[in-house]
């Protein structure tokens, strides 16, 4: 995520089991987004306006998010994501004909290279937003590339701070590990509801959050069937203990296609336009799987696609039409490879799925304790519900119950 502004990633904390967990950072269906399919509510006058949530107050759980969000390492690590980073660099070529001349507000603004982007893109104003102390450190990066008259910014939550007229552009990094972990989307969609003109563009405009069962027997291997036998020593004893401290948490790492074992399931659509603050309390669905091979189910993986793309026939400025002020598409920000469109006027899509590139966020893994062997064309069956913690809405719950070959299963895990 760019940053925190009553959103953001976490600062990412090492698993020594392997993988990381709870408190970082970050990962399809897409639809084009139009008027006609995103009826804004942006006036005042609305009917709607009345039955909008309103935002959450800030807690001693948000102020220490937004200290962690100063943390130089964290931005480093986002803005080294070169996926990440060219695909917002990308967007914000492709939509230029949208922002040149216009207000964007960067939600979560962090160290302000998407406010920058936008203003080399030719916006008349930019609000960058941010909770963080981060964000002092972003008004000197403005002030050192002459952009202080073009880029505002702002230190403070969405929630709270100010800005004196509608924007016709929002434009965040609000992705989480398993797409809503810290919740940041609610800080867009207060943005949205705050200032975003009737027809304004948000990017990204769509979401799409998947689920699917994997195999993974090196990770069981290594964290696991090494305590079998330690230099000899029957150490099996620590196995109840090994597994606990392995798996009870989400784990945040890197898997391949080749550890899938299904198609995946669509848990969540998100449309950035219509979403509300209550739809992002709990999220379920069912869910029926069937495997195409024979091996050891040793989990479930989520990963998310997002998509930036503006209102239907639109007129979209491609990058070798009109390159940002000072950047080249010739050269990439690093050599690795990324997926490359066959149609640049189709929408670009930033994918976290297990065969595209890498990304920082990587992929959400919920392991079995134990795991159970599945033949191929076994139905694996059941629901799965993530919803803010009680304690903490950055935190989240998940509730996984599945069913294969005759046994039910019930998995619990608490992504903090």
């Amino acid at each position: 995520m760019s940053g925190s502004t009553g959103v953001g990633n976490v600062p990412r904390q090492q698993q020594t089991s392997g993988g990381r967990r709870g408190g970082g950072r970050r990962s399809r269906e897409v639809f084009r987004a139009s008027e006609s399919q995103h009826p804004q509510k942006k006036d005042a006058s609305d009917d709607q306006q009345d039955l909008k949530s309103p935002p959450p107050a800030c807690t001693d759980f948000d102020v220490a998010y937004f200290e962690a969000y100063a943390h130089i390492g964290i931005h480093e690590e986002m803005i080294k994501d070169h996926v990440r980073t060219e695909a917002y660099r990308d967007a914000v070529m492709q939509h230029q004909s949208f922002i040149q001349g216009k207000v964007v507000v960067d939600v979560g603004c962090g160290t302000g290279i998407l406010s920058i982007f936008c203003a080399q893109a030719g916006a008349k104003r930019v609000y960058a937003v941010d909770a963080s102390a981060i964000a002092v450190q972003a008004k000197e990066v403005v002030k050192a590339n002459n952009l202080a008259e073009t880029v505002i910014v702002l230190h403070g939550r969405v929630e709270d701070v100010e800005i004196d007229e509608q924007v016709d552009v929002i434009i965040s990094e609000w992705m989480g590990y398993t797409l809503l972990y810290e919740s940041m989307l609610g800080s867009v969609i207060t943005a949205r509801d705050r200032w975003l003109k009737h027809g304004g563009l948000i990017l990204p405009c769509t979401a799409t959050l998947y689920l699917a069962p994997i195999t993974h027997p090196d990770r069981y291997n290594d964290n696991i069937d090494f305590w079998r036998n330690v230099y000899g020593i029957d150490m099996s004893a620590m196995l109840p203990v090994a597994k606990q401290c392995a798996f009870e948490e989400p784990c945040v790492e890197t898997i391949t296609g080749e550890n899938v074992l299904t198609w995946p399931h669509v848990v969540k659509h998100v449309d950035c336009y219509t979403i509300q603050l209550n739809e992002l309390e709990s999220i379920s669905t069912r869910y029926k799987f069937q495997s195409m091979m024979r091996a050891p189910l040793h989990g479930f993986a989520f990963w998310f696609d997002v998509e930036f793309s503006g209102p239907a026939n639109s007129s979209i400025i491609t990058p070798s039409q009109s390159p940002l002020i000072g950047i080249s598409d010739d050269d990439p920000v690093d050599d690795i490879p990324t997926k490359k469109r066959t149609n640049l006027n189709e929408p670009l899509v930033l994918s976290t799925a297990p065969e595209d590139p890498p990304t920082h966020w990587q992929q959400t893994l919920i392991y079995l304790y134990d795991p159970i062997e599945v033949e191929q064309d076994q139905i694996i069956e059941g629901s799965v519900t993530l919803s803010q913690s009680k304690e903490n809405r950055r935190f989240m719950n998940i509730h996984l119950q599945f069913s294969s070959g005759g046994r039910s299963f019930v998995k619990e895990s608490v992504f903090r």
